[in-house]
């Protein structure tokens, strides 16, 4: 059988369990049934890829041969409070993981694509010179593996993602991430470096539905989506791993889009971005004094800012009723106030030894805490 065959019987199988379950629910479970059919949900995978997850500069300054390993993973992972998503994944996180190469390296990618997929993956880097970006070499039936070599010629922060057709489709459940070229000389130093990626996700039950939400390919293709999220889900950024830094320090964010559809106007509620590298590239002089920087689709950007009042900064898309819709994260900066450059009116200047507290967040309302300019 071959592996088109294999794979249009699973889902056809997939679709038939439906109807079963849902005869079998109908009725009442002995106690014994009840506990095989808790024990058969599937696992609430963590998802959300942690912004600080991304390897540190590199202080080699000739080109290597690196090596890097993908694994294609579907799981299910907490969408929003109280619902779940079935994603399919780059090593089991949205978005993938960051890859960091210098300018001249040989770079061999190595994909996997589990066994238990349901679909056939692969992977395309904007960042590689040759047809489809690797996606035809990487092309990978469950449960089999492929690769690719090519070498890094030009440096900047790309996206790369899975390119199997519907490419929409397999981008909107989470499988993006991106690849960050250094050049020779590499980056100016800077004292934390973030990771954020910004999505859609469409379903076909309304936003906010509890359960399990299943994917519309109708709303995908009319560019409706019930969900905006940074890497991967509502809250990511907020209640589950929000971004940390201190007053007096510097901050770089590497921020792409994975899309498949939106651009993004990407701002920062309080801060103004120091240097800001527009589309990603890294040999053309920065943009300075920027304030909100626009990425589109299959793009990004690099912004660099040093923090000088604590307090929680908001990052968001400025098309800003896309926060409602779960595009929101936070910037906590703890340290000593400055009323000369801030002043709010409310409390004293602290003390130099003390961190300003976080102000609490009101999770109905995510930008209630934030000036609004």
């Amino acid at each position: 059988m071959n592996a088109s065959l294999k794979i249009a019987k699973r889902r056809l199988g997939y679709l038939g369990g439906v109807a079963l379950a849902a005869l079998l629910f109908a009725a009442p479970l002995a106690p014994a049934q009840a506990a095989d059919a808790e024990a058969a949900q599937p696992k609430i995978a963590d998802i959300v890829r942690a912004p600080t997850d991304l390897p540190p500069p590199l202080t080699r300054r000739a080109p290597a041969h690196v090596t890097v390993n993908l694994d294609t993973v579907e799981v299910t992972g907490q969408l929003a409070d109280g619902t779940t998503y079935n994603y399919w994944t780059f090593n089991g996180k949205v978005p993938g993981p960051f890859v960091r190469v210098r300018v001249g390296d040989t770079v061999t990618v190595k994909l996997h694509n589990e066994e238990s997929s349901g679909m056939v993956h692969n992977v395309d880097f904007h960042a590689v010179t040759g047809p489809g970006g690797g996606a035809a070499a990487t092309e990978t039936d469950p449960g089999g593996d492929s690769s690719f070599t090519f070498k890094a010629l030009n440096p900047g922060l790309y996206v790369y993602h899975c390119a199997v057709m519907p490419a929409a489709m397999h981008i909107a459940s989470g499988m993006y991430g991106m690849i960050l070229v250094e050049p020779e000389g590499g980056l100016p130093k800077v004292d934390h470096e973030f990771y954020v990626m910004q999505g859609e996700i469409y379903t076909e039950q309304p936003l906010g539905t509890p359960g399990e939400a299943d994917a519309s390919p109708e709303k995908l293709l009319n560019e409706r989506p019930e969900y905006f999220v940074f890497n991967g889900a509502v809250g990511a950024l907020t209640d589950q791993k929000p971004l940390q830094a201190k007053v007096g320090e510097t901050v770089r964010i590497y921020f792409g889009v994975g899309g498949p559809n939106f651009t993004s106007s990407f701002h920062v509620i309080g801060e103004i971005f120091d240097h800001a590298y527009p589309f990603g590239t890294l040999t053309s002089a920065p943009s300075k004094d920027v304030q909100t920087i626009t990425v589109p689709p299959g793009g990004a950007t690099v912004v660099d800012f040093k923090l000088q009042v604590p307090g929680r900064y908001v990052l968001v898309d400025h098309a800003l009723s896309r926060v409602q819709r779960g595009l929101v994260g936070f910037l906590n900066v703890t340290g000593p106030a400055d009323k000369s450059i801030f002043d709010d009116g409310k409390a004293p200047a602290a003390k130099s030894s003390e961190a300003a507290p976080m102000p609490a967040h009101d999770k109905s309302n995510p930008l209630h805490l934030a000036s609004m300019h």
